[in-house]
Parts: C-alpha cells; sequence; structure tokens
C-alpha cells in the first residue's frame, strides 16, 4: 500500500455517537481531513463489544448495521485521494464512563452504565467501575469478537486495520503488570501477559486480506516503576513481527491515572552566521 504523503490522522474520539452508529458528524470530521490532503484518515477507537465502549458515545461495529454509515465514510475519504483506516478496540475496565465534557467519571447502572471486565479485578481509579476478571470462555469470545469487528471493517471497505493495545484499554491492561495479576497463563510472566494481546493479532491477521496492513498502537510505557516498559514493548514487538504484524504504532501512558510523565523542552537550533558574501553566493533552496 502506497499513501500519497506521510501525514497521517490519528483515530480521536468524537464521543457524538448514539447506539454506536457512525453519523454525519463523522463523515464530515473525517472527511475534510482527507479532502485537506492526509495521506491516512483513521476512524476513532472502535468499540467491538456493546460492553467495550468507553463511553456511551463510542462509535462501534459490533453489529452488522453499523457497517454501511462507516463504508459511507471509507468511499468518501478513498474519492478524496486518502486511505482510510480504522482502529477497533475493547475499554476493558475503563469502559461505562460519562462524556468527557460531563467529567469523564464512572457511571452507575442509575446511570445508564453497564458491568466491566478486565484481566484482574482492579479498578482504574477510586469511584471507577470494579471489573469483573475475564474468564477462560469470556476471553475467547473476545478474540472472536476483534475477529468479527476486523471482518466488518473489510466489508465497509477500509484498507488498514489497527487493534488498540495501548492507553489503559482491555488489551494493554493484560499486557501490564500493574493492572494483570492473575495466576493463571494469561498473567505473571511476560509470555503469558502477551498472550491474548498476540491471540487477537494473530486471529485478526489471518482473518484480513494479505495486501492489507495491521498496525497496532502500544503504549511503549506506562512512566511506573514495575509497570510495561520499552524493554517489554521490544520484545512485543518482536512477537508481533513474527505474527506478521506490519507496523507498531508507539504511545504511552493510560494504565493508572497518577503516572509522572516526564516532560521535555526543546531548543531551536540556528545555523552559524555568515558574511553577507557567503549569503550572497550560497544556492537559494526551498522552504
Amino acid at each position: 500500500m502506497t499513501l500519497r504523503n506521510r501525514i497521517g490522522v490519528s483515530p480521536m474520539c468524537q464521543y457524538v455517537a448514539k447506539d454506536g452508529f457512525a453519523d454525519d458528524w463523522h463523515l464530515v470530521h473525517l472527511g475534510s481531513r482527507a479532502a485537506g490532503g492526509a495521506g491516512l484518515v483513521m476512524v476513532e477507537a472502535t468499540a467491538v463489544t456493546r460492553d467495550g465502549r468507553i463511553t456511551p458515545g463510542d462509535v462501534g461495529i459490533w453489529d452488522e448495521q453499523h457497517v454501511e454509515p462507516l463504508a459511507r465514510i471509507a468511499r468518501f475519504v478513498h474519492s478524496q485521494g486518502a486511505v482510510a483506516g480504522i482502529q477497533i478496540a475493547h475499554a476493558g475496565r475503563k469502559a461505562s464512563c460519562d462524556l468527557p465534557w460531563k467529567g469523564g467519571a464512572g457511571l452507575s447502572p442509575e446511570q445508564s452504565g453497564w458491568p466491566v471486565v478486565g484481566p484482574s479485578a482492579l479498578p482504574f481509579a477510586e469511584g471507577s467501575p470494579h471489573p469483573r476478571p475475564l474468564d477462560e470462555g469470556s476471553i475467547n469470545a473476545i478474540v472472536a469478537a476483534f475477529v468479527a469487528a476486523a471482518d466488518r471493517a473489510v466489508r465497509a471497505g477500509f484498507r488498514v486495520v489497527e487493534l488498540h493495545a495501548a492507553h489503559g484499554y482491555l488489551l494493554h491492561e493484560f499486557l501490564s503488570p500493574l493492572t494483570n495479576h492473575r495466576l493463571d497463563q494469561y498473567g505473571g510472566s511476560l509470555e503469558n501477559r502477551m498472550r491474548l494481546p498476540l491471540r487477537v493479532a494473530e486471529a485478526v491477521r489471518k482473518r484480513l486480506p494479505e495486501e492489507l496492513p495491521l498496525f497496532v498502537r502500544i503504549s511503549a510505557t506506562d512512566w511506573v516503576e514495575g509497570g510495561w516498559d520499552l524493554e517489554q514493548s521490544v520484545a512485543f514487538a518482536a512477537a508481533l513481527r513474527d505474527r506478521c504484524i506490519d507496523l507498531i504504532d508507539c504511545s504511552s501512558g493510560g494504565a493508572v491515572p497518577k503516572a509522572s510523565i516526564p516532560v521535555a523542552g526543546t531548543t531551536r537550533c540556528r545555523s552559524p552566521r555568515r558574511s553577507a558574501t557567503e549569503s550572497a553566493s550560497a544556492p537559494r533552496r526551498s522552504a
């Protein structure tokens, strides 16, 4: 696959869908980026199950009826010369939250909230929903949900699929020692913690046509001692490569609410001063 340039529009949650359906807002939001010249335009984190939504406003791809509204977006993006991609996701223990502009807190059953799941019974933060640890049958259902979502994405016309394994959502929760306290084959060692994300990646890769690239977004570090880190990310990336994953999309953080993330400033470099004669004789260069 060739993109017309190196500009890729990241998946950005809009929180305005109803029952998972993309609508005119999403068409205009994503279509305008394609018309503006981007090479790759990604649909926001799109839930593979109803209970896998971060908020009630998330876009979904768990139902056949979601396909055509998404296909309308893919068709328009492609008509503008860009490539349409979609990120498929499950929010895990960070699901069932209110809209960000309403505070983003966990929703109670009285507020139309829903039960959440995760690798372990550890809530994201104080006041967050307590997740139900996934058993083997539920894990198999999650894998199947990602595969079904990838199938729908292909039928909707998307030419890139990305698995969301970052930002403290379900697949990241299995990877990180901070959120995965399991004692079975899905917890403990790095090999075990990678097991579910690798199962999902391998199953989705097998479902996608060979010519369509599969990306995986990771949080390369949790920014917390004893959490997921760069060394583990390198090992995970190598395992993904062995399963024919095409690109690792690197982000960071999101596993826990109080991570300390260092921020570094930058210094703009200036070219050494040259004499007027040198400047006048130097060849012109484009910006």
